[in-house]
């Protein structure tokens, strides 16, 4: 299923490797909007590898992340082999939280650092890591999901509209970008 959406024209696939600190986001362009934009600039500021798949507007095809195989990515494949530890940042959007970001994944340890970081970062928003208060569809916890098959494990970031958003809250994004950015720092 992953390897089929890459084939599909106008879905960009991009890799960059650097340190070993890793930001994922594989619901990029059209699915979820802003994810691919954070994780690249959290990135770039944090000098970390980065992997993105960004979907053309003509394309909303939801790949679940336990359903994203290296196995269809040579890209994804080398992104895994050069990470120890990843931010896998996705959007999702419920009623009743629209200022809430939700921290699943493996690595719990990163999680409370990343929760610490982000409640300083956005002190008007509500930073989820207890994982029994996420939705289970949300947390991030399959072993197959990539950001659970580095070495050390990470963690997925659900993010709602308005914290991922380029144009309506400029601020809120930067300063989420420049928390992300830090925390390869804790590593």
């Amino acid at each position: 299923m992953f390897a089929e959406l890459l084939r599909h024209p106008g879905v960009a696939e991009d890799i960059e490797l650097r340190s070993a600190f890793g930001f994922l986001a594989f619901h990029g362009g059209s699915l979820e909007r802003g994810t691919a934009e954070v994780a690249t600039a959290a990135a770039e500021a944090a000098g970390a590898s980065l992997y993105t798949v960004r979907q053309p507007e003509d394309l909303r095809w939801h790949v679940p992340s336990r359903l994203v195989d290296p196995q269809g990515s040579d890209a994804l494949t080398a992104f895994l082999g050069h990470v120890d530890l990843a931010v896998s940042i996705h959007g999702y959007g419920r009623a009743g939280r629209w200022t809430s970001l939700l921290i699943g994944g493996s690595n719990r340890g990163l999680a409370r650092r990343a929760g610490a970081a982000l409640r300083a970062a956005l002190p008007a928003y509500e930073i989820v890591e207890e994982l029994g208060e996420i939705p289970s569809e949300l947390r991030g916890l399959h072993p197959d999901n990539p950001v659970n098959r580095t070495r050390g494990g990470g963690i997925q970031l659900e993010l709602p509209p308005r914290a991922r958003d380029v144009a309506a809250r400029a601020t809120d994004r930067n300063a989420l970008i420049a928390a992300l950015a830090d925390l390869p720092g804790y590593e």
